[in-house]
């Protein structure tokens, strides 16, 4: 995979072991090309999980990327060691001066709270508005897609009746749009959580398109017209047994939990899942690191003013399309 990332990252060593190619940092730093620049804030628990996930798909692309890790400073971390963070991430301040080529913002669980409940919550928009302007294309992914949507342009989240916890299908809304291009007209999604946002809101933004939705989950691929913002209300990045590894801690814990819809065969959680959304996952974020490479300037210094003439082009579209 030609993704660059720190030589001793735990997340390397397992795809290494998985026949996935890493570039080691002195070939990358000698090669003639430049990687995209990815900033991936990590708000997950589980914080080498999901490094796992989110590098394994990006390394399906041909394109060099090289990979930077941020937390919260606001919010201390307890299911991972102090050392890996400290090696391996850095918070808001050392990124706030730097231009990205595009930023990951994971999922959190913690969408049973009101957003201006969240401990990091002010700390979280500062680097939304942030990644306004500094970063080119931004990809949310379940609460931060939830969030995100909600920080800037006031869509309401809904406390959903029962968790949405399965894989379900997404019917494609645009068959030629370049971020789903190539996707099958129904494609699965894993989702798992307790909020969906409110479509009303959605539909007074026309900025905003839904690309794919599912009659139980409401839009899952939304994104702005530039592709300047892409929200994700699943989980693509999740691997063959994450929602069974969610399903048995909760059920060894004793708490109220069902079997996740669509996964396991015959409904039974001691039979092993069916990966039905690998491909569709892949060619997501494909897609995406293609079109942000084709579009992104070289000069990563010229992304603030490309990113607002984007915007500005964008937002005059809109409102021609309004009339």
């Amino acid at each position: 995979m030609p993704i660059k990332v720190a030589d001793d990252l735990p997340a390397k060593r397992i795809l290494h072991d998985e026949r996935i190619f890493a570039l080691e940092e002195e070939v990358a730093n000698n090669q003639q090309i430049r990687p995209l620049r990815i900033v991936i804030l990590n708000l997950m628990p589980t914080k080498i999980e999901t490094e796992t996930q989110i590098l394994r798909l990006i390394s399906k692309s041909p394109i060099q990327v090289s990979c930077d890790f941020m937390r919260m400073s606001s919010h201390e971390s307890k299911n991972v060691s102090s050392d890996h963070l400290v090696k391996f991430y850095d918070t808001f301040d050392a990124f706030e001066g730097k231009n990205y080529d595009g930023m990951i913002i994971t999922g959190a669980p913690v969408e049973h709270l009101p957003f201006e409940s969240v401990d990091y919550w002010d700390e979280y928009c500062r680097i939304v508005d942030w990644g306004q302007r500094h970063v080119f294309s931004t990809m949310s992914l379940c609460w931060g897609a939830l969030a995100t949507l909600y920080h800037l342009y006031g869509i309401r989240k809904k406390q959903l009746p029962a968790k949405l916890f399965g894989v379900f299908p997404q019917r494609l809304c645009d068959e030629y749009n370049f971020l789903t291009n190539g996707f099958d007209e129904v494609h699965n999604m894993p989702h798992s959580r307790h909020a969906a946002i409110d479509p009303s809101d959605l539909m007074e933004h026309p900025e905003l398109q839904v690309l794919s939705e599912g009659f139980a989950t409401g839009p899952a691929l939304i994104a702005t017209r530039d592709f300047h913002e892409i929200y994700v209300t699943g989980h693509f990045e999740y691997g063959r047994d994450t929602l069974a590894q969610e399903f048995w801690r909760d059920f060894h814990r004793g708490m109220p939990i069902r079997v996740p819809e669509n996964y396991f065969p015959d409904d039974d959680p001691e039979r092993q899942p069916i990966f039905t959304w690998r491909a569709h996952a892949n060619l997501l974020y494909r897609n995406w690191l293609n079109w942000v490479y084709q579009m992104t300037p070289y000069d990563l210094d010229q992304i603030p003013a490309e990113v607002a003439r984007l915007h500005e082009e964008a937002q005059t579209n809109s409102v021609i399309e309004k009339f």
